[in-house]
């Protein structure tokens, strides 16, 4: 019984590794990042690229069920939206600033209005940032 719950297992993981995007598409994103997902809307016959950006409020999920949701202001309006991240709908992720977060999810920006909804820069020195690398000697 429990060999064939392990080829189950396998024969599904191959079949969704097979559906996940490159690691070269998908950058390494964080939460507090400014993102811009380049999203394809179909209208009609018609199939257009439109462009969300905001702040990455939370990751869940893993593998082909990773999403994320981006928040954003429009007329003084806080507008989110999930995306699923292995969608062959994103036609491009690009990351536009990135945000000094210490918490999983940023949901407390709900609550917030004007400067206090800003996020800190990361700042050149902290352990996390993608462009340090270490010191040849």
């Amino acid at each position: 019984m429990a060999k064939t719950k392990m080829d189950r297992t396998k024969i599904i993981e191959s079949v969704v590794a097979d559906q996940l995007k490159p690691a070269a598409e998908v950058p390494n994103l964080r939460i507090g990042d400014t993102i811009d997902v380049h999203y394809k809307i179909v209208e009609g016959d018609k199939e257009r690229i439109q462009v969300f950006q905001g702040v990455l409020l939370a990751k869940t999920g893993r593998g082909i069920h990773t999403m994320i949701t981006v928040r954003r202001i429009v007329a003084n309006e806080g507008v989110e939206r999930q995306f699923p991240l292995h969608s062959p709908r994103i036609a491009k992720l690009e990351i536009i600033r990135r945000g000094d977060s210490r918490r999983a999810k940023l949901y407390f920006l709900r609550e917030r209005f004007g400067k206090a909804r800003r996020l800190r820069d990361q700042r050149r020195g902290l352990k996390h940032t993608e462009t340090a690398a270490p010191a040849a000697e």
